[in-house]
């Protein structure tokens, strides 16, 4: 690929992060995506984006899979691919609208933007069908064997218990609950802020057993401790260390492996896995 052809690249990660807001996590998969079909294109001798049609995304797809990537590794790889051709379609019309206020409509310019960029080659181009998996559940009494992690009276356990607690009672994904900060936390009103996909705030009630796990724990709360609930913002507790991690600063695999290990059954272990709490 060209050089310019590859600075459309670095436009559109600027793209997905400062207009879409997606995550660092997501802008990186569509790096790694994009650099596959980078390298495709290379032994493909293809230089420039507008050369590359639905017969190239095709071939792109089934190399993927015959070099053992998954259906739904593939899907995402594609997804990729339709979301840059989108932003080269939307830039280019823009182009031309510029081009044609500023110039007077030229038709060659008109001309030359559409041979460049024609339409999306990954439109119509689908990856191989992924088995579909059930979600694995728990029934109430292995989910209450789940959360009565603490009844030995240890401050690990009493801290595993109130991540639990508030992980099921908010509904919260993995990733905003170890993004939580004391500030994100009003007992008070029982609710927690949480900051989710696309950096979207929104406000979660907290549940009653939930809360009550959080009194227990937060007081004792070691040196991973970012500030006592109700200091004010900004502020530090006197226990608070001068450089401290996040709140719920842990190990996620490890607080899976726990609770499943003291619940005491398959399906504890299953849910866990399930929800990445759980270490393959």
């Amino acid at each position: 690929m060209t050089p310019a052809a590859l600075e459309w690249l670095t436009r559109f990660r600027r793209y997905l992060s400062s207009e879409r807001r997606l995550s660092a996590h997501t802008d990186q998969s569509y790096a790694r995506d994009l650099a596959a079909l980078v390298k495709f294109c290379d032994r493909e001798g293809i230089a420039e984006w507008g050369a590359l049609d639905s017969q190239h995304v095709r071939r792109f797809a089934a190399h993927s899979h015959k070099g053992g990537l998954a259906p739904r590794s593939i899907q995402r790889r594609l997804s990729a691919v339709r979301s840059f051709y989108a932003f080269l379609l939307r830039e280019a019309a823009a182009e031309t609208a510029r081009s044609a206020a500023t110039r007077g409509g030229s038709a060659g310019v008109r001309q030359r933007r559409s041979a460049r960029i024609t339409g999306n080659p990954a439109a119509e181009v689908r990856a191989p069908k992924a088995a579909r998996r059930l979600p694995q559940t728990l029934d109430a009494d292995q989910m209450a064997r789940l959360l009565q992690i603490a009844a030995q009276g240890d401050p690990l356990g009493s801290r595993d218990r109130a991540l639990m607690e508030l992980l099921y009672s908010s509904g919260l994904r993995l990733a905003e609950l170890v993004s939580l900060d004391v500030s994100s936390l009003d007992l008070k009103d029982g609710v927690v802020h949480v900051l989710g996909k696309g950096r979207k705030a929104r406000i979660v009630p907290v549940g009653r057993l939930a809360l009550r796990a959080l009194r227990e724990w937060l007081p004792t709360r070691g040196a991973g401790a970012r500030g006592a609930v109700g200091a004010a913002p900004g502020t530090r507790s006197a226990r608070a260390p001068a450089s401290v991690p996040p709140l719920l600063c842990l190990a996620p695999a490890r607080i899976g492996r726990r609770a499943a290990r003291r619940a005491g059954t398959a399906g504890s272990r299953g849910y866990l896995d399930h929800a990445d709490l759980y270490p393959p």
